[in-house]
């Protein structure tokens, strides 16, 4: 009897051993999938392998070109607070997420800002036989930090806070005048001794290698050649900073402690409460304030968010900073819309414009709000403006809710996964700062906790892979129109979530956010905030 084709090849595919020990560094994904191409050659080829020389084959291959990216370029320290913080409930408050200051990016302009704040205030408490050996201040840069701090301003951001300025308070101009006058000195006064610093100052140092953090920067008080006072800083999105050694003030627990939007929603459900108030309730107990000192908050940072537009509207013609000479078209896409010739257009136009107005503020080093992010900075302000400065006018108690329903989600991401475009790509900031402003329209419009959480699933999940490019690495192209696309995610997230059974949406937020952190694991290093490659690398400025 002839045998089979088969019963001929039936041995090409045998198991690997359900405990078979991965080669050292090799992701068991990518490890899998070569031993299966190997096994499809041998078939094709009639060649039989045995077991342990496919797996050596495929651990050998695999370890030549990898498609993942290098552990040492986008892996985070488990020391980390920022890792640390995912393993209980949240405890983030509004005042520490919603944040005011200098554009073009939080992690490399306004966390580096307030890093080295900190690290002038703490210099100006040294006792006063150290500060009479200082000579000066210097600061080093290292992986994302380096590659593109360039076209974030990071130099000057990190210049500034030397210089004692505070991001939210800080004049745009001063960082302006920095840029155009790179060799002026500015004199620094440190107990008796005064010096002057410089942005030579602020070292571009290694741009990859084995950092705590992709966004890792060293602040050092220098005498003569020798650093006499220093830390090591981390920058990880959202304006957020820490330390090495860095540990957490205390804050109160919250009244319902959540860890998953499943939870979050359970808590909302069992009580007849909204996210909104789940959070108000939570920020209350966290932060200890009281709700009047929480609401003043929030309409202190939604008058921002509505400045923010409002300046990027009123900038009728101009050309961005930066080599790529791109032109603002806000103001220009804001009166096409106001023509009644194209009326059928107008809503989406509007809130495009109001998305491009905020979004070029912030790519010209202007106040932004950290929403979460400053590249994602033009989302959720094109939100609050067309919810208020329209003919829905929307009471200030609605907006109070929709940035408490924003933040619970910016919360969740931050939690999860993050929000740092360095480690998990865009989809991490613009993807984010949809789902965020589709949970603001759900909240400020009375929705229900489930439509509420399906309308910033739908907003993430769509943004989902999506990378961090920027090219020259300024916080332009493409980063100014996607605020515009993520705002009206936002709101088509917001219309399908509430014309659908709500009960009958496929996936949960939680999923998506686990699969926001699983894709920003699994992107190319080339594809994290580095310009190295996508649009970064095949635009041709001319």
């Amino acid at each position: 009897m002839n045998t089979s084709s088969s019963d001929k090849n039936e041995n090409l595919f045998p198991e690997l051993p359900a405990e078979a020990n991965l080669p050292e560094n090799i992701d068991r994904r990518t490890f899998i999938i070569r031993n299966a191409v190997i096994g499809a050659a041998a078939a094709m080829t009639g060649t039989v392998w045995t077991t342990e020389a496919r797996a050596a084959q495929a651990a050998k291959e695999a370890t030549q070109k990898s498609p993942l990216p290098p552990l040492d370029s986008t892996s985070m320290s488990q020391d980390l607070d920022v890792v640390k913080r995912s393993k209980g409930p949240v405890m983030t408050v509004l005042d520490e997420f919603y944040k005011v200051g200098p554009g073009p990016s939080s992690s490399h302009t306004i966390g580096p800002m307030r890093i080295t704040y900190d690290f002038y205030q703490r210099c100006t408490k040294l006792p006063a036989d150290q500060l009479k050996q200082a000579t000066g201040l210097k600061v080093q840069l290292f992986g994302s930090l380096s590659a593109t701090g360039k076209g974030h301003g990071t130099e000057r951001a990190a210049l500034a806070g030397l210089l004692g300025k505070e991001p939210a308070t800080v004049d745009p101009l001063f960082l302006d005048e920095m840029k155009e006058k790179s060799d002026q000195s500015y004199p620094l006064k440190l107990g008796d001794k005064t010096f002057n610093l410089s942005l030579a100052d602020i070292v571009y140092d290694e741009p990859k290698g084995e950092f705590p953090h992709p966004n890792t920067m060293t602040c050092k008080l220098m005498g003569g050649d020798k650093s006499i006072y220093e830390l090591e800083y981390y920058s990880p999105g959202g304006g957020f900073y820490e330390w090495k050694g860095y540990t957490p003030p205390k804050k109160g627990q919250p009244k319902y402690p959540y860890e998953t939007m499943k939870e979050l929603r359970q808590h909302a459900e069992k009580n007849n409460l909204s996210i909104a108030q789940v959070i108000m309730a939570n920020e209350l107990a966290v932060s200890g304030k009281t709700e009047e000192q929480i609401n003043a908050f929030l309409d202190k940072i939604a008058a921002a968010m509505l400045a923010t537009v409002k300046a990027g509207l009123e900038v009728k013609e101009g050309v961005l900073p930066g080599p790529i000479k791109l032109h603002s078209k806000a103001a220009e896409v804001w009166k096409r819309a106001q023509d009644d010739k194209y009326e059928a257009d107008r809503a989406v136009a509007l809130l495009s414009a109001c998305a491009l107005a905020a979004s070029e503020e912030n790519a010209r080093g202007h106040l932004v709000i950290t929403a979460p992010t400053g590249g994602s900075a033009g989302v959720m302000p094109a939100i609050v403006y067309g919810l208020t400065q329209t003919k829905r006018a929307l009471p200030q108690e609605k907006v109070r809710q929709g940035l408490l329903g924003g933040a619970a989600i910016g919360y969740l991401c931050k939690h999860n996964a993050t929000l740092s475009g360095a480690e998990g790509g865009c989809q991490s900031e613009i993807g984010v700062a949809s789902a965020m402003s589709a949970a603001f329209i759900a909240s400020a419009m009375d929705a229900s906790p489930l439509v509420t959480e399906n309308a910033a699933e739908s907003a993430l999940e769509h943004h989902l892979g999506m990378t961090c490019d920027p090219v020259a690495g300024y916080v332009q192209v493409p980063c100014i129109e996607r605020c515009a696309f993520g705002a009206v995610k936002a709101w088509t997230a917001y219309m399908i979530a509430t014309n659908e059974i709500a009960s009958r949406h496929r996936v949960d937020l939680d999923t998506t956010i686990k699969t926001l952190a699983d894709t920003g694991k699994d992107m190319s290093t080339k594809y994290k905030e580095t310009s190295e490659a996508g649009l970064a690398q095949n635009l041709v400025l001319c």
